[in-house]
């Protein structure tokens, strides 16, 4: 296993755009801002839907920018090579940046910083069949040879990013400081509206309920399936695959019809 990952301090990291030295830096040295706002997810639990959120809050629901330029440049990730490229050549746009980093690796300056952090937990089981899905058609991590290969992965940790279990735990400390906002990915398809109103409110953003309903709108899950700009429209197809969309399925309780009770 351990040749098919990059780990740093315990944690496995996928081998493409991943080095030591990078994480090590963006732990260590890289200066969070106040105004940056920050999504952290454990993979595969809603990133990219807040991203969209996100990024339509900022236009007022206007879906030219999403539609014209990456997720991935529009908020980067900045513990992997292009993502951090990607954020320091930033010269305009809102401060929006991602990470799945567990909060033990991520940068130390967010913690005496007023920089605002939107933290998103979804049901383990949905992460875990969303995970195997991805990983079985990219190229980005190791491939599972069966969807119990996978279960045994997940429980141990075998997996980019590690433990779910201790991901979540470790973010969901900090669920009480005025700085960090979290989420549950099912009370977002639950009300979606009521979600980016919450978003909002923390943000100190305000919408006029028009552009309220463009942003529901723009980031409903059939318009970021039509969106190339949501489904790495730059990706080699030796990475992702022709035709792969990060836009699956994006329901709740998928992992009923894989599991038995």
């Amino acid at each position: 296993m351990a040749q098919d990952y990059l780990w740093y301090q315990g944690i496995p990291f996928p081998v493409v755009d991943f080095h030591p030295e990078r994480i090590k830096a963006v732990h260590e040295e890289l200066v969070l801002k106040d105004e940056d706002i920050i999504t952290v997810t454990y993979p595969k639990s809603g990133t990219h839907w807040l991203i969209e959120v996100l990024s339509l809050i900022h236009t007022k629901g206007d879906p030219n920018w999403v539609r014209s330029v990456p997720l991935y440049i529009r908020s980067p990730w900045i513990e992997n090579e292009s993502g951090y490229k990607f954020k320091v050549e930033r010269k305009e746009g809102p401060p929006l940046i991602t990470s799945h980093l567990p909060i033990q690796l991520f940068p130390k300056s967010f913690f005496t910083s007023k920089a605002k952090m939107i933290y998103v937990i979804r049901n383990p089981k949905d992460v875990l069949i969303s995970g195997y899905y991805f990983r079985s058609f990219t190229n980005l991590s190791k491939k599972p040879e069966s969807l119990e290969q996978y279960f045994e992965w997940f429980l141990q940790g075998y997996v980019p990013y590690g433990s779910w279990f201790d991901h979540v735990r470790g973010w969901m400390s900090m669920r009480e400081k005025e700085n960090v906002l979290v989420l549950s990915y099912e009370q977002m398809k639950k009300d979606p509206r009521s979600m980016v109103e919450r978003i909002c409110g923390f943000l100190g953003k305000a919408l006029e309920p028009g552009e309220l309903d463009l942003v529901l709108e723009n980031s409903s899950f059939q318009a970021m399936k039509e969106n190339k700009m949501c489904n790495f429209p730059d990706a080699p197809e030796w990475i992702i695959p022709a035709g792969f969309k990060i836009t699956r399925k994006g329901i709740t309780g998928d992992w009923k019809n894989h599991f038995t009770p």
